[in-house]
């Protein structure tokens, strides 16, 4: 009787070589559906709220099966958490994009740098506003452990550079959270008012024109005209 022997060693490469690509593919499918998955999360939250949400319209909404998304986020309130975590990495990503915190751009740079970031992502985005409108309504858990899981580092991260900025008097002297909070609703301006903005003035939110118009007049408004030098120094990023 004939029995296969041990798969010769270069087969065996050979085949370790075939299933490395696979492997990535697969990897790449699971982490871009994934991501829509997200994004179609917040989309629905945003919309209807965490009560009036539901996986399955989720699913719906990229035209999935339920259990495929059940299969990645077990209940509603891990992809809540899992949605909110997304967005934010996302405002990170750009943020890192920018020179590295120690680098020699001063405080006021950087955070008209960072809050045009954010800025550029809620346009790019305008459900995620909408999304963290709809957790504000209410005090709840959700709103808790946002604060405390997610929001408390980006403050972590922006604050000081407030407080440095008003002391060399270059920001306004109250309390660094109302400045933060202002920028934030300056932000969303567009996304919140831009269905409105287009009804009683024919202004479309989502025309380049617009939006570049609205955040020049925002960071004219709130930082100034940039020096010569700051303008360099931002060109470089």
């Amino acid at each position: 009787m004939l029995t296969e022997g041990p798969m010769p060693k270069k087969t065996k490469l050979a085949a370790g070589r075939r299933e490395r690509p696979r492997k990535r593919a697969e990897q790449q499918r699971s982490v871009e559906t994934r991501a829509a998955i997200l994004n179609a999360a917040i989309a629905e939250f945003a919309e209807r709220g965490f009560e009036g949400a539901s996986i399955r319209a989720i699913a719906d909404r990229l035209d999935l099966q339920h259990p495929l998304i059940t299969y990645h986020y077990r209940s509603k309130d891990i992809l809540w958490r899992a949605a909110a975590e997304h967005a934010f990495a996302q405002i990170r990503t750009a943020w890192d994009i920018l020179p590295p915190e120690g680098s020699e751009l001063s405080p006021l740079v950087r955070l008209r740098q960072e809050y045009t970031a954010l800025f550029r992502y809620t346009v790019a985005f305008p459900e995620f506003h909408r999304f963290m409108r709809q957790e504000a309504l209410t005090n709840n858990p959700r709103l808790e452990w946002l604060a405390e899981t997610v929001l408390a580092p980006l403050l972590a991260r922006l604050l000081p550079q407030i407080i440095e900025a008003q002391k060399r008097g270059l920001l306004p002297a109250v309390d660094p959270i109302l400045f933060h909070y202002m920028m934030v609703s300056l932000t969303a301006a567009l996304s919140e008012f831009g269905p409105e903005m287009q009804v009683t003035s024919g202004l479309s939110s989502g025309d380049t024109k617009v939006v570049e118009a609205y955040w020049r007049l925002v960071d004219e408004t709130v930082f100034g005209e940039q020096p010569k030098t700051d303008r360099a120094a931002a060109r470089t990023r």
